[in-house]
């Protein structure tokens, strides 16, 4: 077998193969010869028809079989003997098949860069440095108690905050129109679940009291009856609640599953949740800095293919997450290069470090992590026997686990800086409650 490898540019290269016509032969006659053992041919009893009957039955489809598995083996073979890497599968590209000559083809591919890891000493990394104090569970607890409100009528007018009950009917020059009306419709005022004419319209108007609201609505309107028209509404408020927070007593313990009814035991369930979550998003911070450390100091050519594999994915992800239904209602491509890009640097230069510094997967942390997984379920015990008889599913969790591990190999070799902050600065929590208030 001869083999010409070219570099055509980039990561990019040409292998021309040229695999004997002797050969080529030689795998055709075995395959042919393994057919006439079995092979069922009218006249003659199975495994007795002459090889040159099976030849002329069978040639053209074995010669088309072997072709296509000896470009398969002997591109395996030329890429082991130029020492080659490939980062996805070759273009094929026959170069010469007839028979009785020796096949040729050439096969164009990317292959993987070589990295160099740049040393990481000079890299500095900001910890944040938080604990849980009594102040924020109090702020925890009240959130909860936000969460369960109870509602009680008032016989006063309504304000922010309080819900409403209303009835609407939406005219267009004086007639009704489909599709803008609504009996017994509650919302929260300034909660954002109606339109803020009708949410302006109500604050101020006690229960009994008729109110008027003009909509414009936008040409676009899904509604065909709605769209580009100015629609009076005229609602009549029939309830004001008012908003009232429960009591943090036994009752309210058990709601969030205190079965004792115990408030210290509640507090110190909110106490361990929050703990477990400034733990996460320290963790997630530093993740994030980690990454963008490896990123910024090694700066490598990536495979356009993986790199076009990535920008699919994402497409894909973002079709999902927003609902769209064809590749028109996508941001262009070129939003998500940059995205992809990063992907596929870092994960190659996460798996260097992993072959390099020799880092094997800590049974001791995966076990963990799928212990973590399996106890957001009820049935954790058949989620775990399911995640462990999957090697897709344990595939997947190791390389979380390898990817955690290189973050901590990172930051045993950079500078870390502690910065004080609280629990608030840290997961942004109250923030956006209090910007509503």
């Amino acid at each position: 077998m001869q083999v010409s490898l070219t570099a055509t540019g980039g990561l990019e290269r040409r292998l021309e193969v040229a695999v004997p016509a002797e050969r080529v032969a030689r795998e055709i006659e075995q395959r042919l010869k393994q057919i006439s053992r079995t092979a069922r041919l009218k006249g003659f009893r199975p495994g007795k028809a002459p090889l040159s009957v099976v030849r002329q039955q069978f040639g053209g489809q074995v010669r088309t079989e072997v072709i296509g598995e000896l470009m398969r083996t002997t591109f395996a073979e030329a890429v082991t003997k130029e020492n080659l890497k490939p980062a996805t599968g070759p273009r094929i590209e026959p170069i010469a098949m007839d028979p009785g000559s020796d096949l040729r083809y050439a096969a164009i591919f990317e292959v993987l860069p070589e990295i160099k890891l740049r040393p990481l000493d000079g890299v500095t990394i900001e910890r944040p440095v938080a604990s849980v104090t009594e102040e924020d569970v109090d702020a925890m607890v009240e959130s909860m108690r936000r969460q369960r409100p109870e509602f009680v009528e008032v016989q006063r007018p309504a304000q922010a905050n309080d819900r409403v009950t209303i009835d609407y009917e939406g005219r267009v020059d004086g007639q009704p129109v489909e599709g803008a009306s609504g009996t017994d419709v509650s919302f929260i005022v300034g909660g954002g679940r109606v339109m803020p004419e009708l949410d302006q319209a109500v604050r101020g108007a006690a229960a009994g009291e008729t109110r008027t609201a003009e909509v414009q609505y936008p040409a676009e309107h899904p509604t065909p009856s709605l769209a580009g028209k100015r629609v009076q509404f005229n609602l009549t408020v029939k309830k004001v609640e008012e908003q009232r927070l429960p009591e943090v007593n036994e009752e309210f313990c058990r709601a969030f599953g205190v079965e004792s009814g115990s408030v210290e035991e509640l507090r110190a369930e909110v106490r361990q949740s929050m703990e477990r979550e400034l733990a996460e998003l320290v963790r997630n911070r530093l993740r994030s800095q980690v990454m963008d450390a490896l990123y910024r100091e090694n700066t490598i050519e990536v495979p356009r293919a993986l790199v076009e594999e990535q920008i699919r994915e994402l497409q894909i992800d973002f079709a999902r997450r927003t609902g769209a239904r064809d590749l028109s209602q996508l941001p262009p491509r070129e939003t998500f290069e940059e995205p992809a890009r990063r992907r596929v640097a870092l994960g190659l230069i996460i798996s260097e470090i992993v072959r390099s510094e020799g880092i094997k997967v800590d049974r001791a942390k995966l076990d963990a992590r799928i212990d973590e997984i399996a106890s957001a379920y009820p049935n954790s015990d058949e989620v775990r026997r399911a995640y462990l008889q999957s090697p897709e599913a344990i595939r997947g969790i190791e390389s979380a686990v390898l990817e955690d591990q290189v973050v901590d190999w990172v930051l045993e070799r950079v500078k870390i800086n502690d910065k004080p902050m609280s629990f608030k600065e840290v997961t942004g929590f109250g923030q956006n409650s209090e910007s509503q208030t």
